[in-house]
């Protein structure tokens, strides 16, 4: 009985030795924005805007997310806001000085997320997960792109999509 108690400990830390963590993001930049006043530093988003965070949501219909995060500016939480509510997600948010931190990974591992963000951030965003300088800044009338990173334990693979 105990030579089998062993084998049984011995296997199952085996089948945990190949056990593989996924961890998928799928992250975007904000949709259109307000640009009529050029002094306001937080705008909400346009009705096209609006129109575009309801695309999202249907776009993720057949994702199932365990998170989604965004900055704390009016445009990114209004794009975040359908698919949150719509997975019954409360948005948290994240610091775009401080993108993919040691905190943010161990939140997130393992987990399917999405990361809202902006022109900038997004591309660096991505690129800090995948710990090389793979992608530029979103040019600004582009709203459009899809970024999906998935990360197999260390080993990292990217898609970026453009739904227009």
């Amino acid at each position: 009985m105990k030579k089998l108690a062993v084998l049984l400990v011995l296997l199952f830390c085996s089948i945990n030795s190949f056990a593989q963590e996924i961890t998928t993001y799928y992250l975007v930049r904000h949709a259109e924005k307000d640009r009529s006043d050029k002094t306001n530093s937080n705008p909400e988003l346009t009705d096209q805007g609006n129109q575009r965070a309801l695309k999202w949501s249907s776009v993720f219909d057949n994702v199932t997310f365990d998170a989604v995060y965004s900055t704390n500016y009016l445009r990114t939480i209004a794009t975040a806001k359908p698919t949150a509510t719509a997975q019954g997600l409360v948005i948290q948010f994240y610091n775009p000085r401080e993108l993919y931190s040691k905190e943010f990974q161990q939140e997130t591992m393992g987990k399917t997320v999405l990361v809202v963000g902006h022109s900038n951030t997004t591309p660096q965003f991505v690129n800090a997960i995948l710990g090389t300088k793979q992608y530029t800044d979103i040019q600004d009338d582009n709203n459009a792109n899809l970024y999906i990173v998935t990360r197999i334990n260390e080993e990292n693979s990217v898609v970026l999509l453009k739904i227009e």
